[in-house]
């Protein structure tokens, strides 16, 4: 379990909807388009989070996107639907807050004004990091911080913690999510859409104009 050897910044801790204006900004993120992002780590981070109320229906996924989801989590986290469905499954888990701080720490590395990266950063920590934080994460051997990196942040700051949850959920949770109902039901959507009439029809006329 995550240890701190220095006290919370009072400025921040002063307010206590600062957790919960976090989780709801990562959903407004989510909400807004849903972009595709890269690994933890790449150049391009995280462009846009795409929401998990439940609501979307297999119409919006592409073909095949389960198949892609399965490949590895890598993939399924650059695929705004498969990052809604695994946290409709990690929910149900009790454990959200893994893949809402890996994606905290994603938007965080896109950060250019150093205001905005201060207050983000002690956003991620009052919600994820601290003793007291509302969706704690569990990391272990991370760097030490202090307030002194709170005050002066950079892109990369969170990085080790980052990753030690992506390795966590991708050795643990990910295998349970390609084996749960909610995965499997999707896998059988889109393979019924495959062998509809329709879609075979569409597939015969794409054929025959790529051909002509």
């Amino acid at each position: 379990m995550l240890r701190l050897v220095f006290p919370p910044d009072p400025r921040v801790l002063r307010s206590p909807v600062a957790p919960a204006r976090l989780v709801q900004r990562v959903s407004e993120k989510t909400a807004e388009c849903g972009a595709a992002w890269t690994s933890p780590g790449g150049p391009q981070g995280m462009a846009h989070i795409h929401d998990s109320d439940g609501s979307s229906s297999s119409s919006h996924q592409t073909p095949k996107s389960t198949a892609k989801w399965a490949s590895s989590l890598e993939n399924l986290l650059e695929d705004p639907e498969g990052v809604k469905r695994f946290r409709e499954f990690l929910k149900k888990e009790f454990s959200e807050e893994n893949v809402l701080f890996w994606l905290a720490c994603e938007d965080f590395k896109k950060t250019q004004d150093k205001k905005q990266m201060q207050e983000k950063a002690k956003e991620i920590y009052v919600t994820f990091l601290s003793s007291k934080a509302s969706s704690q994460v569990n990391v272990e051997g991370q760097s030490r911080l202090n307030e002194k990196i709170l005050e002066e942040p950079h892109p990369l700051m969170f990085q080790k913690l980052q990753d030690q949850i992506f390795n966590l959920m991708k050795y643990d949770s990910y295998s349970r999510f390609l084996k749960s109902d909610l995965f499997l039901k999707h896998k059988r959507t889109e393979e019924e859409d495959e062998e509809s009439p329709d879609a075979q029809t569409a597939a015969k006329r794409a054929s025959r104009i790529y051909n002509t």
